[in-house]
């Protein structure tokens, strides 16, 4: 076995190990999986990722394609205008809910009171 690489944290090293494996590279985690300590930062996070010395090709080859597919995926930024929500979608969501509430309040009151 040798290692590949680590990542900080076992939720990241869980979605790599389950990336390699589907993609046909048996995977080994070692470090702080699953650890007492739910709040780890630094070295304390550092979980490594090993594989069979015969796969190491293929893996290196699997995380570099997706380092190039996250670098040349669009961010945010720069997504078309018509489909990017405003941070303001919410906030008329949440108003046009409390003016709704307003007026339906003492309606209900006024007829329970009939």
């Amino acid at each position: 076995m040798r290692q590949v690489t680590w990542v900080s944290g076992s939720f990241g090293a869980h979605v790599l190990a389950a990336h390699l494996e589907s993609e046909g590279i048996d995977v080994q985690l070692r470090g702080a999986l699953d650890s007492q300590y739910a709040l780890t930062v630094g070295a304390m996070a550092r979980v490594d990722v090993w594989v069979p010395e015969e796969q190491l090709e293929d893996a290196q080859y699997v995380l570099l394609s997706t380092e190039v597919d996250d670098a040349m995926s669009p961010s945010q930024e720069w997504a078309d205008p018509s489909t990017r929500r405003s941070p303001h979608h919410l906030l008329r969501w949440v108003a046009v809910l409390l003016l709704a509430t307003a007026g339906l309040v003492p309606a209900i009151a006024s007829l329970s009171n009939h």
